[in-house]
């Protein structure tokens, strides 16, 4: 990432796709993870369960669309980390500092994800090769 390029980096969540959604819950409920939530995301063609870890969460995804951004990112890699999530209070402001600074946006403007969080995602190639996203999980 380039120097700077977020004001204050909070880690906020780990996203890690999945093919079976089912079998990666109980894996990770093996592990000692409890109190998942279950997210049918249509808008982004996934669906998620989420773990709070510490300060932070987890969050297993897996498509629902076959021919969807998620179902080739798992077709091309298998079961693996999708992406970072960083928690930013002005999430607007970050996005526009940003591609100022000339960082590749996916999203220009905020989207809603899991939890009525606002998000964003940072284009790979701004990221060394690592999908990010940026959010504000403020209501």
């Amino acid at each position: 990432m380039i120097a700077g390029a977020v004001s204050r980096l909070e880690l906020h969540h780990v996203g890690i796709v999945v093919s079976d959604l089912d079998a990666a819950v109980a894996a990770y409920e093996r592990l000692g993870f409890a109190g998942g939530e279950r997210w049918e995301m249509p808008q982004q063609q996934i669906v998620a369960v989420t773990y709070p870890s510490g300060a932070g969460w987890v969050e297993l995804i897996t498509p629902t669309d076959p021919e969807g951004p998620i179902a080739r990112f798992l077709e091309k890699r298998g079961d693996t980390m999708h992406h970072v999530a960083y928690r930013t209070h002005d999430l607007e402001g970050e996005l526009a500092r940003l591609k100022d600074a000339g960082v590749r946006l996916i999203d220009e403007t905020p989207r809603i994800g899991t939890h009525g969080w606002r998000i964003a995602f940072l284009h790979p190639e701004s990221c060394n090769g690592v999908l990010t996203e940026l959010l504000d999980d403020r209501p």
